[in-house]
């Protein structure tokens, strides 16, 4: 099957990489429709490995890289990834605290930082925007990325307010 797999165009293997991870994403969200009520251990259970999962990737696609980047500069390995971590962790720190957000699955009532008049949806938006704003800065991509999550945090704050 392996051989099959790498005797295919590319392109070809791409988009089969695509489809293959639209299906699978499509069967767990799908799983909505099955499960009414979810045990708390086991989602509390799923909950620790996807952090465990985003952790790993955290190391290998942001700071494994700066590492390897930092080898080549006139300080030590470990200096600035250190530094931009703890930059970027204090920058997500006052994004939670001075920014009004909902994490999901809480009430209206629960939602952190500031006090706001936004919807629910809204509230949604910004907790998920806020978290992936890291993942969106890495290898060059900081004026595209910045853009893009202010366009659709903008389209989104349209769309809210038209549909009220």
């Amino acid at each position: 099957m392996l051989d099959w797999f790498r005797s295919l165009d590319p392109m070809f293997q791409a988009l089969l990489a695509g489809l293959f991870t639209w299906g699978v994403t499509t069967a767990g969200a799908a799983t909505v429709f099955i499960a009414r009520d979810i045990n708390r251990k086991f989602l509390d259970a799923m909950l620790g490995f996807s952090g465990g999962v985003m952790l790993a990737a955290s190391y290998w696609s942001l700071l494994a890289p700066a590492i390897q980047i930092a080898d080549a500069g006139p300080t030590s390995s470990w200096l600035p990834p250190t530094i931009g971590f703890l930059l970027g962790g204090a920058v997500l720190w006052i994004f939670d605290k001075s920014l009004p957000h909902l994490h999901l699955g809480f009430p209206i009532e629960e939602a952190e930082g500031p006090q706001t008049a936004w919807h629910r949806s809204v509230l949604l938006v910004t907790a998920i925007t806020m978290h992936n704003i890291p993942e969106s800065h890495r290898e060059g991509n900081v004026d595209l990325a910045t853009v893009s999550l202010l366009l659709g945090f903008v389209v989104m704050m349209v769309l809210d307010v038209a549909l009220g």
